[in-house]
């Protein structure tokens, strides 16, 4: 390649990607509860949790903190094990103190707190990397009103550290899934094979959305931002067919 040719290259490439995050949503000011909290949480599923990407979340307070509080509340999350990477959006004032504090508003969690949304569930849980986006075949594009067929994704397992997603539809995945391997979807999700992975339905929210699976083995499954992790749920569950739904914003598992 000749100098100029080199002169000319791109010194990088920048694109948007679906990276896991998970969303601290804050109900009331304390930061020594806080580190409480969420290091019961990281001690639960290390592996998730430690070094996860985290959202600080303050839409639920009845009005933003100081300055010198939110810098308490993000050290909280640092000294948790977590790692705070932007504030969600919530206002202009929010706005403000996202730059005040030098952190992004992840523009991810926007639309749900835009005029007409109303109030969604937390963001999905964490996903410790960047995965890289396994293929995922889509079914017959055929449209009946606002109906949109699911996704598919056959053959070849899902393996650690690949990601399908469903974007505003369901997944159907009629392969394994691995351990560290994700598979996610706005709607619902359907596993005709072992789930050794993470699943989490409702990505944007949905919380009638549901998980099926026919070999229950997961390292956390997740709706509307809702989730369980390996070590919370009934072992009498692994192994068997079953499904999760929320009620009342608990996840349950039964089987089918």
């Amino acid at each position: 390649m000749s100098a100029r040719a080199e002169s000319l290259e791109a010194a990088c490439d920048l694109r948007f990607g679906q990276v896991g995050i998970a969303c601290v949503r804050v109900r009331r000011v304390d930061a020594a509860a806080l580190v409480e909290e969420l290091e019961r949480r990281v001690r639960s599923a290390p592996q998730m949790f430690n070094r996860a990407a985290v959202v600080l979340d303050l839409s639920h307070l009845p009005r933003l903190p100081d300055d010198g509080m939110v810098d308490a509340l993000l050290e909280a999350i640092r000294s948790a094990g977590m790692m705070p990477v932007g504030i969600a959006y919530g206002t202009s004032e929010t706005e403000a103190l996202a730059e005040r504090m030098n952190l992004p508003l992840i523009a991810k969690f926007r639309a749900q707190y835009e005029p007409g949304q109303g109030d969604t569930a937390t963001a999905q849980a964490p996903a410790p990397a960047a995965p890289a986006m396994a293929r995922a075949e889509p079914a017959a594009s055929v449209e009946t009103g606002t109906t949109i067929t699911a996704q598919q994704h056959t053959g070849s397992a899902v393996r650690s550290g690949q990601q399908v997603y469903a974007r505003e539809r369901d997944l159907v995945v009629a392969a394994a899934v691995a351990n560290g391997a994700e598979v996610i979807a706005d709607g619902s999700i359907h596993v005709y094979g072992t789930l050794r992975g993470r699943a989490m339905a409702g990505a944007q929210g949905d919380e009638t959305a549901r998980i099926f699976c026919s070999d229950f083995r997961a390292e956390l499954v997740a709706i509307a931002g809702h989730y369980r992790v390996f070590e919370d749920m009934p072992k009498e569950f692994e192994g068997q067919a079953v499904q999760c739904w929320l009620d009342n914003g608990k996840l349950m598992i039964a089987r089918l």
